[in-house]
């Protein structure tokens, strides 16, 4: 799916707070991914999209991974918050077509992980460091 078409989409799923969030997102990692020598398109839709399942409420995440056979690992179980990253991967492959790579940077964007590869990295970054961040505005109470 073409970059456009995600970020209209991406819109319909979330509040304007959270929406400018990405929007920040996918300006910081395409300047990351310049620097980095990673494709800059890619780059953006995984910035646009990282949080596309955030705001889904704990009965709707956890309905979310029972349905569509998501496999938690114990701290996913006692801290649901932390699923929107696989959610979000798996929406994002069904909806518009992200790789596994592009899945896995979503995965990881909270989290970390040990075996991230550079767009993991960048949108890891990203998503931290974006002009608009405001942690206090993103308190989720589980």
């Amino acid at each position: 799916m073409e970059l456009e078409e995600i970020i209209k989409d991406v819109k319909t799923h979330m509040s304007e707070k959270r929406y400018i969030h990405s929007l920040g997102v996918m300006k910081r990692i395409e300047e990351l991914a310049k620097i980095y020598g990673v494709d800059i398109e890619t780059a953006k839709k995984v910035g646009i999209a990282h949080d596309v399942a955030k705001e889904m409420t704990k009965e709707e995440s956890l309905k979310y991974v029972e349905e569509n056979g998501i496999e938690l690992d114990e701290i996913e179980k006692e801290v649901p918050y932390l699923l929107h990253g696989k959610i979000g991967a798996d929406i994002t492959k069904k909806m518009y077509g992200f790789t596994e790579q592009m899945q896995k940077a979503i995965i990881y964007h909270t989290t970390g992980n040990p075996n991230m590869d550079m767009l993991a990295k960048i949108l890891y970054a990203a998503d931290k460091t974006e002009e608009n961040r405001d942690f206090e505005q993103y308190d989720v109470e589980y």
